[in-house]
């Protein structure tokens, strides 16, 4: 049987491994030159599943519009006349109810904690070495953000996540590296979280699934489906139609258009990430444990000899131009906790679009045509979901049952039971 996966980010290349490993015949198009190119090309690397949880949450709107009159802001919104826009926004407001949103998340943690498990036994099968590193420490820097955690943390005891909270002094002997000058309330230590270089592992994969047998073709867009008897007949693509038994749309963002063309309509919107990538230029002025700095969202990571800051949220544009004031915030956090480890100016600079979703779970599995499956919508957690995401596909088309329950992680939630 053969299947045709569209995108070669990090969730079309775990799915076009795990389909190959189910024993069918796989090809991966891919209209860049190589694997993660795109939004899973300079991600923070941070894969913490006890924190994976939805944008739409309690008290958020209400943060978003303070961030508005804020130099420095982990999320950045620019209002426009897209009416797509104001759609999902309207979606996300509806979501961030208190029970919506505690159903998102523990769809969402279901889900990355079983992708975490996949991630462990890939990795040692494989030896596979993506500068991966264990250990994470969120950064409090007031006492009102530090007695906010609490119910974060009684739910990392409810789900059995290790975890440590620790005053100011504590934080500081962990990862002695944190400038002495920046104020500091305490933190939250989880040693078993994990960081790794996202794209550094899709292309490890991608050279083992080739191996396997995988076929990848470069250089080719997909620009919809030829249909027939209700079944997706062939992908239209700049190198001409392309037949398959079954087909799997893993392209972010630009999934949508494909599929409302048959009449399959997913509210994706593009938030965008940035990230600064530095060489390290003073070794004992870096950090050995990941942090998140909790009040700007933005995620500090060593990779290597190189030092990765990484966040922001930026909604309400297309395109991916670098915008100064997000690469501000990402500045100003870097220089706050680790300002002589490197040149962060002189770094390198990403932005990239992820596939949010306005509840927050991505869309896995079937839709209303039979040969045609979705492994779409991460947002911010791609990489933490990506190999249990592309495990679940697998299972689908297999026709085996996933060995998680996939309720409100199907097209069935905006459909309204069309599909399973």
């Amino acid at each position: 049987m053969r299947v045709v996966v569209v995108g070669a980010g990090i969730i079309g290349v775990c799915t076009a491994y795990a389909l190959r490993r189910a024993g069918f015949d796989v090809t991966v198009l891919e209209r860049r030159s190589g694997v993660a190119q795109e939004g899973s090309f300079a991600n923070a690397g941070v894969m913490a599943p006890g924190y994976v949880g939805p944008w739409a949450s309690p008290g958020m709107p209400k943060k978003v519009l303070s961030y508005l009159l804020r130099p420095e802001a982990p999320v950045i919104f620019r209002p426009s006349l897209d009416p797509a826009l104001w759609r999902w926004l309207r979606r996300w407001l509806r979501e961030c109810d208190l029970e919506r949103y505690r159903r998102n998340r523990a769809r969402m943690q279901r889900l990355a904690f079983y992708s975490q498990a996949e991630l462990r036994v890939l990795r040692t099968a494989h030896a596979l070495d993506y500068e991966q590193a264990t250990g994470y420490l969120q950064l409090f820097r007031t006492e009102p953000e530090l007695e906010a955690s609490a119910a974060a943390r009684a739910l990392l005891a409810e789900l059995g996540v290790r975890h440590s909270l620790l005053d100011a002094g504590q934080c500081r002997t962990l990862e002695p590296a944190l400038h002495p000058a920046t104020v500091l309330a305490g933190g939250v230590h989880l040693p078993d979280d994990e960081t790794g270089n996202c794209a550094y592992f899709a292309h490890q994969l991608k050279d083992i699934a080739i191996r396997d047998g995988v076929e990848f073709r470069f250089g080719v867009d997909v620009s919809g489906f030829e249909m027939a008897l209700g079944r997706v007949d062939a992908l239209a693509t700049s190198a001409g139609p392309l037949r398959a038994d079954s087909y799997v749309l893993a392209g972010g963002v630009d999934s949508a258009p494909l599929l409302a063309r048959v009449g399959i309509r997913v509210p994706l919107l593009a938030v965008k990430g940035y990230s600064a990538t530095a060489p390290i230029t003073a070794f004992e002025h870096a950090p050995f444990l990941s942090v998140m700095d909790e009040t700007y969202k933005v995620a500090i990571t060593r990779m290597g000899n190189r030092m990765r800051v990484a966040g922001t949220a930026e909604l309400g544009t297309r395109g991916t131009e670098l915008r100064e004031s997000a690469l501000r915030t990402l500045f100003k956090v870097a220089s706050d906790w680790f300002p002589y480890a490197a040149s962060y100016r002189q770094g390198k600079f990403w932005v990239g679009a992820r596939p949010m979703l306005p509840d927050g779970p991505p869309v896995l599995g079937r839709t209303p045509i039979s040969n045609l499956f979705l492994n779409i919508g991460h947002g911010s957690s791609g990489w933490v979901m990506a190999t249990g995401s592309g495990r679940i596909l697998a299972d689908v088309i297999a026709g085996r049952e996933p060995a998680i329950d996939l309720e409100g992680l199907t097209l069935d939630r905006y459909l309204g039971g069309a599909a399973a």
